[in-house]
């Protein structure tokens, strides 16, 4: 029997058979032809001898005009593969068809063995991208680990590198990640008895100290020349020159962090949980600011795409174009956040918003956070939560500064859910009046609070340095001989686990003789005590006595 035709990947039948027309008419094409080369013309079955048959004594049978047509599509918009998708089986066909069927597939499908499997697109990069750098040829990495890239964050362009520079400083920090690597002692029974740090990190820490000593004061004449000349002559399109603005040391661990980062980003576009592409809000125009966003926000499509939004700063509605927000303005009556105002000091007000009463506020309030949180998640359903909205007075109205959400009924007794401080106020104090404003109002329902977790990498920054804070205060003001830690969550509303592990970061608590002793470091509260004394009376602190608030009744 002759082999069949090796199918193509689109196009006609392949598997055999063939339709009764064509089908007739190159058995008609066939006996015109010499003996010679009969057996390689012929490229009939005795399965579809028997369907062009069946075809001629079924006068309903539907045929095609032309035999030329292309052959219909299934489901999927590709041509069929298999004669089970034409579905041109007749009343007359029998079982034995149908197992000639079946052996002219699995030839078929042995003719094709030998071609290489197409790959998924999604497994594979599209290579229609290219790098938005001017010049880049889109080859090469950041993280040296990849032959591409797409983005600006893996760009060795961009970042005044080249791609065998990369490979040769990610192979330097594997070896220095290996190095610093210590044997994990499991088996010890207290996580605090080993806080004593190694010989080997000892002079890693003297090293790291001499090489933050030999740091340049400042940039010389023509050094700064050359910065000049490289940012008027790339602009935006290149990183500034870091060289000589800081210790080599600092300067390293900022290339490892953009290093990990892109990293990261690399495996999300992978999995594809983030695209590169027009569909994603790059600014906001919010009141008398324009803000880069930092997240992907699921806002509708139709928005999302535009590249940027423009969101009223008091009704936090989003629109398309300034002239809409123009016309907005002028109408929206709004010149504070929904809900009670539970506390007034100066200028700096925070109003309680039930995200039941004030559901679309509470949605759009959402939405804008997680364009600079990567671990929101809630959206849309607002209704078991309070949002305590903190803004900042002028004669124009009251100024979105930073909020946090609180559950109304919290099993784990978290006190907040989710925190963030607006960009154009971080840096200024803001974000610890918000998390001691939710430790306040934890003090007045008299429990004992602690954030929902995971926390994102600033707000992680921020608790910590707020329980450092508080513990540093406590120790200050303690006179007695033995310091209890449940007292100091009782009187602080801090949760004693992170009471715990702020001590041990602080190394204010080891393990002695079969007891965990705090241990009162003098260095470190002469230390924040100096810095007391340097800030003087900032007006960026809660007052308890300017709070008028009695905790929600369950709903």
């Amino acid at each position: 029997m002759p082999r069949t035709r090796q199918r193509p990947l689109t196009g006609s039948v392949s598997d055999g058979t063939e339709d009764s027309d064509s089908s007739a008419e190159r058995e008609q094409t066939n006996s015109s032809e010499s003996d010679g080369n009969m057996p390689k013309r012929q490229r009939l079955t005795r399965a579809s001898t028997r369907l062009s048959q069946s075809s001629q004594d079924t006068p309903d049978l539907k045929r095609p005009a032309d035999h030329d047509e292309s052959p219909p599509l299934t489901p999927t918009g590709n041509a069929p593969s298999s004669e089970s998708e034409l579905d041109i089986s007749s009343p007359n066909a029998s079982h034995d068809e149908s197992q000639s069927k079946d052996q002219a597939n699995r030839d078929s499908d042995k003719d094709l063995s030998h071609r290489p499997k197409r790959r998924r697109c999604h497994e594979t990069y599209n290579f229609n991208m290219k790098c938005p750098t001017p010049g880049c040829n889109s080859l090469g990495h950041l993280t040296g680990k990849h032959e591409r890239h797409f983005a600006i964050s893996g760009c060795p362009l961009y970042h005044n590198l080249s791609a065998d520079e990369c490979k040769v400083k990610a192979v330097s920090r594997e070896k220095q990640e290996e190095e610093m690597k210590t044997p994990d002692d499991g088996n010890s029974r207290h996580a605090t008895r080993h806080q004593t740090p190694t010989p080997k990190q000892s002079r890693y820490k003297e090293q790291v100290a001499e090489m933050r000593k030999r740091r340049n004061s400042g940039l010389q004449k023509e050094q700064k020349e050359k910065h000049m000349e490289h940012r008027q002559t790339y602009g935006n399109t290149r990183e500034p020159l870091l060289e000589n603005i800081t210790s080599d040391y600092d300067l390293e661990l900022f290339r490892k962090a953009q290093a990990r980062a892109s990293e990261d980003l690399e495996k999300l576009r992978i999995q594809g949980q983030i695209t590169e592409g027009s569909n994603m809000i790059k600014t906001i125009v919010f009141g008398r600011y324009e803000l880069d966003t930092w997240y992907h926000s699921p806002y509708p499509e139709e928005y999302a795409r535009l590249g940027r939004l423009y969101v009223c700063e008091f009704c936090l509605k989003y629109m398309k174009s300034q002239t809409i927000l123009r016309r907005h303005m002028a109408k929206c009556v709004w010149k504070h956040p929904p809900g009670d105002e539970v506390y007034r000091k100066g200028s700096i007000s925070v109003f309680e918003v039930d995200g039941k009463k004030n559901k679309i506020y509470c949605q759009n309030l959402c939405l804008l956070a997680k364009l600079f949180l990567d671990h929101k998640t809630l959206y849309y359903d607002v209704e078991p939560f309070l949002f305590y909205v903190m803004t900042e007075a002028d004669n124009t109205g009251c100024h979105l500064v930073g909020y946090f959400s609180k559950e109304k009924n919290s099993f784990l007794n978290y006190n907040v859910s989710c925190i963030l401080t607006m960009p154009q106020y971080m840096r200024q104090g803001f974000g610890k009046m918000l998390i001691d404003f939710s430790y306040l109002l934890s003090k007045v329902e008299e429990k004992v609070g602690s954030p929902e977790r995971p926390l994102s990498d600033l707000g992680l920054i921020s608790y910590r340095s707020y329980w450092k804070e508080v513990l540093l205060r406590y120790m200050h003001d303690f006179q007695g001989k033995e310091i209890s830690i449940k007292e100091i969550s009782q009187e602080t509303a801090v949760n004693p686990v992170d009471i715990v592990s702020t001590l041990q970061s602080l190394q204010m608590l080891k393990y002695w003789k079969g007891k965990h002793l705090v241990l009162k470091r003098q260095d470190l509260i002469d230390e924040w005590k100096a810095k007391e004394v340097k800030r003087g009376n900032s007006n960026k602190t809660i007052d308890p006595s300017s709070l008028k608030w009695t905790p929600p009744k369950g709903t």
